[in-house]
């Protein structure tokens, strides 16, 4: 039961990786149980939607009421809009998923098929409708405009007080 005076002369030899996993805590090295939810929204198009219940429901300070029909109200609010919520898209996703994918199908052929051709169309011919659309102009309109010009240019009008 004396002084040990032995000389410890052990080592551990490790590789960097192993040596980096040994360090990491033993809780990161389990995997999550859930996946993480992809963003559903990542546009912010429904932003205005992300409604709470003190964003409908508010108390003025001067007049509360218990704080237990606050808390059961807040609970039944965010209940039924859960399941509402979730018993309207059961019914109504699919068939308006069906409805707006044919509207928005229809809207990119007739775009694509109609409206770029037709648009395009216009503006090769636009350059040679402006040449003969001036020509009518110098030929019809302008001296028409001259004539009305000169007859007019010798009316005087004068004001007379009565």
């Amino acid at each position: 039961m004396g002084l040990e005076k032995e000389n410890y002369e052990t080592s551990i030899i490790m590789d960097e990786d192993e040596f980096n996993r040994s360090i990491e805590p033993i809780l990161s090295k389990k995997d999550k149980v859930y996946a993480e939810i992809p963003d559903r929204d990542p546009n912010d198009i429904n932003a205005h939607l992300k409604v709470g219940f003190e964003d409908v429901i508010a108390e003025p300070s001067s007049s509360h009421s218990f704080d237990r029909v606050w808390i059961g109200s807040h609970a039944v609010f965010e209940l039924v809009k859960y399941v509402f919520y979730r018993i309207l898209t059961t019914i109504l996703a699919v068939p308006m998923a069906f409805i707006i994918g044919i509207v928005f199908g229809v809207l990119s052929c007739i775009h694509i098929w109609v409206l770029m051709p037709v648009v395009r169309s216009c503006l090769m011919a636009l350059p040679s409708v402006q040449v003969v659309w001036s020509s009518l102009t110098d030929i019809f309109v302008t001296p028409l405009f001259h004539s009305m010009g000169r007859c007019l240019s010798s009316v005087h009008v004068k004001a007379m007080d009565n």
